[in-house]
């Protein structure tokens, strides 16, 4: 992050607790950097805020143990995709907007088979160099947010690339009559991607939220560092950053950021 480099005067790496696809925002991102010596996080996020572009907002700073990692130890990612049937020009960046009424009951009915598997390739970007397409869902629902908006939670242990929005664009075709419930699990079943939906705009997509076992906020117990003083030996701390931004194609769009 350019803007974190200026302020401390040297070349930092930070790393993000994942990708968005282009165009998708994050009103919760994590993000970790490495840094010896002693910081003042509330500092960090004040100084921060006055250096980034408007679109992106650092909420916290926090120090961690030294081995914590954003990416690594998060435990749950938890997105909300919106849809509205209005048009209404002040969230056309932000609403996914549909032309005709939707089965939201059949929606959650096939939601709800997502928590039944675990091999998500019918949802996952082709080509990617991933290890593995194994997910745990443990929360996929659609609720009402008001009389035009509807909202999709969906939290994972993990998640592909592209996969919320290839869910959302399948779950729209379940919602206009054009597939079943059970059409809905075949997909699943047959871990093709070539035969789940379109996937969804990116523009209605937000990261929400990113967890943690408490212990990484634990730095009394950090073994061989001494977090966020400073020392004549240059103990390393790790800081998290806790950030929103409108919308981007990298993790630096949006930080919840970690120093250790």
């Amino acid at each position: 992050m350019k803007a974190l480099a200026t302020f401390l005067r040297r070349d930092i790496d930070v790393v993000g607790a994942g990708r968005t696809d282009a165009g998708v925002h994050a009103s919760r991102m994590v993000a970790h950097f490495d840094y010896e010596g002693e910081l003042d996080t509330a500092t960090v996020t004040d100084k921060l805020n006055r250096l980034l572009p408007p679109d992106i907002s650092v909420f916290e700073v926090r120090k961690v143990r030294p081995d914590a990692h954003a990416r690594f130890d998060a435990t749950a990612r938890t997105y909300k995709y919106y849809v509205t049937t209005s048009k209404y020009p002040f969230n056309r960046q932000y609403r996914c907007r549909v032309f005709s009424a939707l089965d939201y009951a059949k929606m959650n009915e096939a939601a709800r088979t997502l928590y039944e598997y675990t091999d998500f390739t019918s949802f996952s970007k082709l080509h990617t160099d991933v290890k593995t397409n194994h997910c745990h869902v443990t929360h996929a629902e659609w609720t009402q947010e008001d009389d035009f908006t509807w909202v999709f939670t969906i939290r994972a242990d993990r998640f592909l690339r592209n996969m919320v929005r290839a869910i959302v664009g399948t779950l729209l075709e379940v919602g206009r009559g054009k597939l079943s419930v059970e059409g809905f699990r075949r997909i699943i079943e047959q871990q093709d991607r070539c035969k789940a939906g379109t996937s969804a705009p990116g523009q209605a997509l937000f990261l929400v939220k990113v967890e943690y076992p408490d212990a990484i906020f634990d730095v009394s117990a950090a073994p061989d560092a001494t977090v966020g003083s400073a020392s004549s030996s240059g103990s390393a701390s790790s800081s998290a950053l806790d950030a929103a931004a409108s919308s981007g194609d990298s993790v630096a769009s949006s930080v919840d950021s970690v120093e250790k």
